[in-house]
């Protein structure tokens, strides 16, 4: 008997189910282009400064195979042990945040505080500010669904979302606030949000905008908004950025130059590897390696929607939504900025922007996502 209820009870950590193959098969697609492609826009700025063409794509492709093992990893365990540690996770993060804006300025100059490093590790705490709300938001909204009307309940959702969002505002980091605010907003509203408070959480964020405005990042908002409008306003400086993205997704057509024969990565576009690698993806896959990518990202979020739908729990189901949530709006967002559609926000393009950590909890996230695939496969069974 005490064999039994051992075996039963690892059973229900360890899952036996079969993961969703359709949405890994897009994660792995999506890995594997973008480990090509950041190869492709790295190799040439690597070799300028590093005097290594292979530093950039080696380091993102060993951590991006230790990302892929985690991710299976946690594929493997029942996603609602994670419920049990939402409010510590919310809690360290909130730490983090605060820590790190006592820290001084990375970038001699600038007023910026986004990285911590601890040892040879280096993260954005946004980062991690992302799944916490997420996870949270999830917790508490399936366990107190019936209190979505009630306007205490509500209250306290917008209360930590809108705390969150300012201490990552204060960094300044506009593009993971509005990440984090609209991820929020959208578990809320799947989660039973009536529609009078979905106006007050919009009257929330125009707060947010209007308290950003009047304290230290206005000077960063505002120049960004500034130089979208016209970047030839300063070609050669705050607008060069955007000008040589935009001629590299010109210069690439409809099929492209093909893999390996950009011309705006040899020191045009900044730092090709990072926020505007999809510049180079346009220019050397064309436009139509770029709308097959897009096609990708939306298969991997509708995926994840039908994971969702799928779910045996509210839990596991809203989920699942946040994280694919997150995953197609910061890819809408990177390439609405890398074609100038909206601000400079310094946005990631996931599974293509250079980050080995970011990288490692992005393919967690997705191991989440299949645990609970895995979890309603046991049930139908």
């Amino acid at each position: 008997m005490a064999n039994t209820a051992k075996t039963d009870k690892k059973n229900k950590i360890i899952l036996s189910g079969r993961l969703d193959i359709s949405f890994l098969s897009f994660v792995m697609i999506l890995l594997t282009i973008g480990l090509v492609m950041l190869f492709s826009a790295s190799y040439a700025y690597s070799y300028e400064y590093y005097n290594n063409s292979y530093r950039f794509i080696l380091k993102q492709a060993s951590l991006g195979a230790v990302g892929v093992v985690i991710m299976f990893i946690v594929s493997k365990i029942d996603y609602h042990i994670l419920r049990k540690f939402s409010w510590v996770i919310y809690g360290i993060t909130v730490l983090m945040l605060i820590a790190l804006l006592a820290m001084p300025p990375m970038v001699k100059g600038m007023d910026v505080k986004r990285w911590m490093i601890i040892g040879p590790i280096n993260f954005q705490p946004s980062e991690i500010a992302k799944f916490a709300i997420i996870l949270l938001f999830s917790s508490l909204i399936a366990a107190n669904y019936n209190q979505m009307g009630n306007i205490k309940f509500v209250a306290i959702l917008l209360g930590l979302l809108g705390f969150t969002c300012a201490l990552v505002a204060f960094e300044p980091h506009l593009s993971a606030t509005i990440l984090i605010f609209l991820i929020g907003i959208v578990i809320m509203v799947i989660g039973g949000l009536k529609m009078r408070y979905i106006i007050g959480g919009a009257a929330v964020g125009v707060g947010g905008v209007i308290l950003a405005i009047v304290t230290k990042t206005i000077s960063y908002g505002s120049d960004r908004i500034k130089y979208w409008l016209d970047p030839w306003l300063d070609a050669k400086g705050k607008g060069f950025q955007t000008i040589q993205s935009l001629l590299a997704i010109g210069s690439g057509g409809i099929l492209g130059r093909g893999i390996g024969q950009s011309r705006q990565k040899y020191l045009w576009v900044p730092e090709p590897h990072n926020d505007f690698i999809f510049s180079i993806v346009c220019e050397e896959l064309g436009l139509v390696g770029a709308i097959v990518i897009i096609v990708l990202f939306a298969l991997l979020v509708w995926r994840g929607f039908v994971i969702a739908m799928r779910a045996p729990d509210k839990f596991g189901s809203m989920l699942s939504i946040g994280l694919t949530f997150q995953v197609g709006l910061q890819a809408m967002l990177n390439i609405w900025v890398v074609t100038n559609t909206i601000p400079n926000t310094g946005i990631s393009l996931p599974f293509f922007s250079y980050g080995g950590t970011s990288l490692i909890i992005l393919l967690a996230e997705m191991g989440i996502v299949l645990s609970v695939s895995r979890m309603s496969n046991i049930e139908k069974s």
